[in-house]
């Protein structure tokens, strides 16, 4: 099996996930259209849901697959690494089969007790087999990361992503109009065809480059049943305690709503709009974190397993480096020309709404993600999964709090998600500080870049406000200002000298 470098790899990935960033940006344009804000706002009410049973059954499990084939590869032991497949996959197939006896009988209590809507109830029926797929699929994906080859799991994203908008776009296309409560069974099932495509090859991939070594001694079972556990638990339940305060989030959301005044109809549209709309366009740069990410994880495990804590530090010097070189602009930008996308892509006045907050909000999300993958790596998993816990608690509280007072409305939920997400940084930052001595650097990681960025923003708005009265319209005006907000962003870079050529290089990867 080859492997590639990091600096490779993560290019790679990062190709990968902009691809497939961008085709999911596009599927979600089109089914926003089909199917309307309300149907949107009943499917984001199913998706955490998804979430929820990834985290009982899944998350745990891929993570300790990336994990543990990372540092058996290190030592050579390729026997040990199969192994690892095989238990996490047992593991999981375990984990779903008790949840799947659960849910089904408590279906119809959950869509309406806990959801708030009777009508979520065949789209979380549907999502139990999207799960079994999804989960065999990740945990083969992972086994590649950790592996270090990156081809075959980025060759199937790229064809999942393709699969998926083609088969939700045409089962809609071919059987609307429906009720919203079909809607979104009918969304599930494309999604379900789509994962049976990428379960079944990445399986067959695996085994065939698999088939062939045996180097090592292997583990006994008891042992690596352990180890599985060890990780595989706290991060499960990071996962799943976070998910839970998410999803509690998102159901409270359109009930405060409707506590408000609005309607079951137009809350559940508003929700649609912020939560399907606005944040994913917000979030289209974050692939470059998702795949830096997993470059970062396996490669700092074999550092951490080797003992070599200078490395481990360098690797979170230069992820963080290159995190907030590439997230900082994109917020600013996007945040300026989000009420203009919105009107352009989805056809809705409010996917503007509170665009600054957010796109401040996920570029700092993405830095608590580089934080925790790194406390991940390290072992720290329980630390990981107690900060979670706080923010999720922090974040629905306040959500709660501030939502419940009149006038306030979906500005509760933003200031609740910025305040958890700040309190996530620090929170990690204090604990990788303590756990590998890392030193920030606050000129190239964050005052730099934030003062480029906010820079670039204020220009290309400014040039909007120009541009906009003309008659070059509105879309061919975003344009022009992307390109000037980039190129402003790069020139104040150098002048501070952060770029590549003037002394203090921003690497690319975590090398």
């Amino acid at each position: 099996m080859h492997t590639m470098s990091a600096l490779r790899s993560t290019m790679l990935l990062t190709a990968v996930s902009l691809f497939s960033q961008g085709v999911g940006f596009i599927y979600r344009v089109c089914l926003s259209r089909m199917v309307g804000a309300e149907v949107m706002g009943l499917y984001q009410l199913v998706l955490p849901v998804s979430a929820v049973l990834m985290s009982l059954t899944a998350v745990g499990f891929t993570a300790a697959c990336s994990n543990l084939s990372a540092r058996y590869r290190a030592t050579g032991d390729d026997k040990a690494a199969r192994q690892t497949l095989r238990t996490c996959l047992w593991g999981f197939l375990t984990a779903f089969g008790v949840v799947a006896l659960v849910t089904v009988p408590l279906s119809d209590a959950i869509s309406v007790h806990l959801l708030g809507d009777a009508r979520s109830r065949l789209g979380l029926l549907l999502l139990l087999p999207c799960v079994l797929l999804t989960g065999i699929e990740n945990i083969h994906k992972h086994a590649f990361y950790g592996s270090g080859n990156v081809r075959p799991p980025a060759f199937t994203e790229i064809c999942e992503q393709v699969i998926r908008a083609g088969a939700v776009l045409g089962l809609l296309w071919w059987l609307l109009p429906q009720s919203p409560e079909r809607t979104v069974g009918v969304i599930v099932c494309g999604m379900i065809l789509c994962e049976v495509f990428s379960a079944v090859t990445l399986a067959l991939l695996f085994h065939r480059s698999m088939g062939q070594r045996h180097a090592g001694e292997g583990v006994p079972r008891r042992d690596l049943v352990k180890k599985v556990l060890h990780i595989s638990i706290p991060i499960g339940l990071t996962s799943l305690l976070g998910n839970l305060m998410g999803a509690a989030t998102a159901v409270i959301i359109p009930q405060c709503l409707v506590r408000a005044g609005q309607n079951v109809s137009s809350a559940m549209s508003a929700f649609g709009i912020l939560c399907g709309m606005t944040l994913p366009l917000l979030t289209l740069p974050t692939a470059f974190i998702s795949a830096m990410g997993l470059v970062l994880l396996p490669r700092m495990a074999q550092s951490a397993a080797l003992g070599r804590w200078e490395r481990c530090r360098r690797q979170v010097d230069r992820a963080v480096t290159a995190a907030t070189f590439f997230l900082f602009p994109s917020a600013a930008l996007l945040a300026v020309l989000a009420p203009s996308l919105g009107r352009l892509l989805f056809q809705e006045e409010a996917v503007g709404r509170f665009a600054l907050p957010l796109a401040a909000a996920v570029a700092l999300s993405c830095l608590e993600s580089v934080f925790a993958i790194s406390l991940n790596a390290l072992g720290k998993q329980t630390l990981t999964a107690c900060h979670s816990l706080i923010c999720g608690a922090v974040q629905f509280l306040l959500t709660w709090q501030r939502m419940t007072i009149p006038g306030v409305g979906l500005r509760g939920y933003v200031e609740a998600l910025l305040v958890s997400t700040v309190l996530g940084v620090l929170l990690h930052w204090n604990a990788l500080q303590h756990a590998i001595s890392v030193k920030p650097r606050l000129f190239p990681w964050l005052v730099g870049p934030g003062l480029s960025a906010l820079l670039s923003g204020l220009c290309a708005r400014l040039l909007f406000s120009v541009l906009l009265p003309s008659d070059l319209g509105e879309g061919t005006a975003c344009l022009f200002c992307l390109f000037f907000g980039v190129l402003v962003y790069l020139c104040a870079m150098a002048a501070q000298g952060l770029l590549h050529g003037s002394g203090k290089a921003i690497p690319p990867s975590p090398v």
